[in-house]
């Protein structure tokens, strides 16, 4: 532990921690908070929440989840393939296939766990089966910017999967350029080898740039290796890209059916800690045989089964979405507001969606930046100071109001012209 020890400490020498907030109550988009090295409490207009659609205080929603748990109690106190199922996760499921088109949705504790579920059903498939060989390798394709679960589950690809799976096939992991579907022909041009199984993975949107993966370009790139396999992890599209919240297919007219007559075959993940007011993940698919196997992977028959409130409240979610596409279309307008309002003030702001990276000079840090905006003007956004761009994070949702969103922008404006001073005097 001395080396743990030393570690941390430098690591606050540093600077490099994270100042830390204690959430007490929220109404909406105020929130009273304490902070946890001096034990001060106030109330912040929150601008880092990725609450998108405000559901988490809505009254069905809530309702809902307090209803399971009179009727199922606060756990299912087991995993899904022995005693955890309930019928509040067939009837999850069968939403999230409507809403994604997709016939065959497996639940699980979160998008980490949902993902190495994937890569090692895919490449390692399960128990030994009489009669059965596999010994097809397989490349995987992965943007050099996806989120951390993506990149966890292909670290462990080629380690942990191949002991903890009867079958246990070479696997490749190539990388190719940020939303570049041109570097992926290429890679795959290079790197693919007759009878190796393809897999490409993508974010739909980029947590931290919040831009969208190039969807139909990607599709026609696979169309040239039938049979290959597409996952899209939908984290931060679900209820936030298409006319009705459905996500990136949706975003750019078409249906996984679409990729399906092209040889490509959909996989979508879902997460409910963004637009569905819960916690918990969901991949789905066409393939039937494909559900099975993720239900048996160590992510799902290792850990209870999703709880009854989480389920609830996600499923309630998700179909207040469908019932008020209204609220998608108030989340897209106040992107679009924010953003055009960021960038009068001239502010470099990052992507296209609700996710609104801002660019700071690099002598300006974010983490101060942030601290000054929420000492001075009871603002919260989320600074990011330990990667190559500094930035702060803002994250847009149905509930800002234009006089809050004005209220941000003015208060930024005024704290990077603060900044500008001090440093001038300095």
């Amino acid at each position: 532990m001395e080396v743990v020890k030393e570690y941390v400490q430098r690591w606050y020498e540093s600077d490099l921690d994270p100042d830390e907030y204690i959430c007490h109550q929220k109404q909406g988009n105020w929130v009273e908070i304490e902070e946890a090295t001096t034990g001060e409490r106030f109330e912040v207009l929150t601008f880092c929440t990725n609450d998108v659609l405000g559901l988490t205080m809505n009254p069905a929603v809530r309702q809902a989840a307090i209803d399971s748990i009179l009727q199922y109690g606060t756990s299912n106190s087991s995993c899904s393939v022995l005693s955890g199922r309930i019928d509040l996760h067939r009837q999850l499921e069968d939403e999230i296939s409507s809403f994604k088109h997709l016939p065959h949705t497996q639940l699980f504790m979160n998008a980490w766990m949902a993902m190495q579920a994937v890569i090692d059903g895919f490449c390692h498939l399960a128990i030994q089966v009489p009669g059965f060989t596999h010994d097809r390798e397989t490349l995987i394709m992965s943007d050099v910017l996806n989120h951390g679960c993506i990149i966890s589950a292909l670290a462990h690809a080629r380690t942990r999967s191949g002991k903890t799976f009867s079958y246990s096939p070479h696997v490749r992991v190539k990388a190719y350029r940020h939303c570049d579907a041109q570097d992926l022909a290429r890679k795959l041009e290079r790197h693919a080898r007759p009878g190796d199984r393809i897999f490409v993975v993508s974010d739909a949107v980029f947590s931290m740039d919040g831009d969208v993966a190039p969807l139909p370009e990607m599709i026609e790139v696979l169309s040239r290796y039938p049979g290959s396999v597409l996952l899209m992890d939908e984290a931060h599209a679900s209820g936030a890209l298409g006319p009705t919240g459905r996500g990136i297919y949706e975003h750019f007219g078409i249906l996984p059916s679409d990729a399906i007559a092209k040889g490509v075959v959909p996989l979508i993940m879902t997460t409910f800690s963004k637009f569905a007011a819960s916690a918990g993940a969901a991949i789905s698919t066409h393939v039937a045989e494909f559900k099975p196997l993720m239900n048996v992977s160590p992510t799902s028959i290792g850990t209870i089964s999703l709880p009854p409130p989480m389920t609830a409240a996600a499923l309630e979610s998700i179909r207040q979405v469908r019932q008020h596409p209204e609220l998608v279309k108030r989340l897209q307008d106040n992107t679009r507001y924010l953003r055009s309002r960021l960038t009068a003030a001239n502010f470099e702001v990052m992507g296209e969606t609700n996710v609104l990276p801002v660019l700071l000079p690099p002598d300006m840090n974010p983490k101060y930046f942030a601290r000054q905006l929420m000492a001075e003007h009871g603002i919260w956004v989320s600074p990011i100071w330990f990667i190559a761009k500094p930035r702060v994070r803002i994250t847009a949702n149905a509930l800002h109001t234009q006089d809050e969103m004005d209220r941000l922008v003015d208060a930024m404006v005024q704290v990077r012209e603060s900044m500008y001073a001090a440093s001038k005097s300095a």
